[in-house]
């Protein structure tokens, strides 16, 4: 009973009491009569709310939201439906996939009723039959799905399984707004499997990016081979830089053979460094004794 209609009753016994006492004693009763049929006859349904009434056994309508009448006795509210959006969990355990996984799957379904009538005469109890065939078909589903897919591609396992429920749940009055897979659980041995798998894939890329490297840098040694070839003073321009490069660092000491500083030249080198320079002087050869 909701407050209105206590209120409603309230007064009425008021003022039969009231009239009974200062008026006349039989005005009593009829107005606590009218109370009593308010308390029974008058019903309020809130925004969300539908109420399914019977008239004697048979459908008399569906009623809400507001006021609205029925006759005490001969009408009867078998059932108050909530028409917001509802949300069931569920969970399969131990579930096999189509590759002979077990996997622990947990999921939530988006749902509402939006046929009152049939959510409360065609089925015993909407709820419980929404989380049976919400859990069955979470089952089926994983049974024709490899793991793969089930890891990566997790909006078609749950569009698959909106489209599913909402088939079966369609003729009970109840539409399935969406569903979504929370967790997947697999075993830890298998796991650790996957671990090392996608670590020697890593290691195999790598691997594969390195020796590709490798043969760029085979290349360019070719190329920077073929012009030492034709330019000797380049090479020995190169070694010098290199000398500089490993010394210039303060307190290092380079200890290096006579035969690789003979090699080097640097007369020669110091001679084609101020010919490439503009401006510079020719320095003439001297004559072999």
């Amino acid at each position: 009973m909701n407050p209105i209609t206590v209120f409603l009753a309230f007064v009425f016994v008021l003022i039969g009491l009231a009239l009974g006492r200062w008026v006349n004693l039989w005005l009593a009763p009829p107005f606590i009569v009218i109370a009593i049929l308010l308390g029974l006859s008058v019903r309020v349904a809130n925004a969300w709310e539908k109420f399914v009434v019977l008239r004697v056994g048979k459908l008399r309508g569906v009623r809400g939201p507001g006021f609205f009448m029925i006759i005490p006795i001969m009408d009867s509210v078998v059932a108050i439906i909530d028409e917001r959006i509802q949300t069931t969990s569920f969970n399969a355990e131990q579930a096999l996939t189509k590759d002979t996984v077990p996997v622990n799957v947990d999921a939530i379904i988006f749902w509402h009723v939006h046929d009152a009538q049939k959510a409360a005469l065609a089925i015993t109890n909407y709820r419980q039959a929404i989380d049976r065939v919400a859990q069955t078909s979470l089952r089926e589903m994983i049974g024709s799905s490899m793991l793969a897919a089930l890891l990566s591609d997790r909006r078609a396992a749950d569009a698959r399984l909106r489209d599913e429920i909402g088939e079966k749940t369609a003729k009970w009055g109840v539409t399935v707004g969406s569903v979504e897979i929370r967790d997947v659980a697999i075993p830890v041995a298998l796991q650790d499997a996957m671990s090392r798998q996608a670590q020697a894939e890593r290691e195999k890329q790598a691997r594969v990016i390195l020796g590709s490297a490798e043969a760029e840098i085979a290349a360019k040694f070719v190329e920077a081979a073929k012009v030492y070839e034709n330019q000797p003073g380049a090479l020995q321009l190169r070694a010098m830089n290199i000398i500089y490069e490993t010394t210039k660092e303060r307190g290092a000491t380079i200890l290096m053979p006579t035969s690789m500083v003979d090699s080097l030249n640097p007369s020669l080198a110091l001679a084609i460094a101020t010919q490439d320079l503009p401006g510079a002087a020719t320095v003439p050869p001297k004559n072999a004794n």
